[in-house]
């Protein structure tokens, strides 16, 4: 039978399509239309990018926080006041509480620290120290007579760190206000942020309250008032260096 040019053109043509898509490698080569290859291509190119899987990193430690307050008791003289070797104990709490008055009655100094306390020798900030004036062997008798311009020197660890005497104010234990000045980190400045270190040295002001005819008590025996010395640190050195 005679079949056209044609016909025998488009019959091999159709036989070499079906052994192609018959081969072994068919299944490994998705058939994809010139159309359809610029799509592919397009929208790789349009994806977006996997993030990068970011390195874990180490928190810093926030620099606001304040430095430790050592735990070790230290030593105050005041030669002025014919101080020498005081102890004093730093404990958590605030001025005069009941743990701080355990620690006087003993005859030494008591340093609060914590929230409501202070801070540690050299320490920017307030570091307070409160002792007994007339009871306990009275080591702060002499106290209020210390003037201004006087040196107190505080040895902890080898280390002197000597503060000078800069004012005198006086603290109401009837009145808040009053003992967060006392308390605060700048001296007599609830709430302002301190640059420098200072130091408050408070006894109590037992003989000018009965003077007054103030015989108000607190429940621990605290008479009103509290007669504090301000201080500023001057200057820092071995605990074996001589006096500047």
């Amino acid at each position: 039978m005679f079949v056209p040019r044609a016909t025998a053109a488009l019959v091999a043509g159709a036989v070499t399509a079906v052994l192609a898509a018959c081969s072994p490698d068919a299944a490994a080569r998705p058939a994809v239309s010139p159309a359809g290859a610029g799509a592919a291509t397009a929208s790789a190119a349009s994806a977006p990018a996997a993030p990068a899987p970011s390195p874990s990193r180490t928190p810093s430690p926030s620099p606001s926080l304040p430095a430790a307050v050592p735990k070790r008791a230290s030593a105050l003289s005041i030669p002025s006041a014919g101080i020498s070797g005081l102890r004093v104990v730093p404990y958590e709490g605030t001025t005069d509480d009941a743990p701080g008055t355990r620690i006087q009655d003993r005859g030494v100094a008591a340093s609060p620290y914590g929230e409501g306390g202070g801070v540690g020798p050299g320490q920017v900030g307030n570091f307070l120290v409160t002792a007994h004036r007339l009871s306990a062997g009275g080591p702060l008798r002499d106290l209020p007579a210390v003037k201004p311009g006087a040196e107190v020197h505080v040895t902890l660890d080898g280390v002197t760190y000597t503060y000078e005497i800069t004012a005198t104010r006086s603290t109401s234990f009837r009145s808040e206000r009053s003992l967060a000045e006392q308390r605060a980190a700048v001296p007599g400045s609830p709430g302002k942020a301190p640059t420098r270190a200072m130091i408050t040295i408070s006894t109590c002001a037992t003989p000018e309250d009965d003077a007054a005819g103030n015989f108000w008590r607190d429940p621990l025996g605290n008479p009103e008032h509290r007669i504090d010395k301000v201080g500023v640190l001057r200057r820092t050195a071995p605990a074996d260096a001589p006096a500047g």
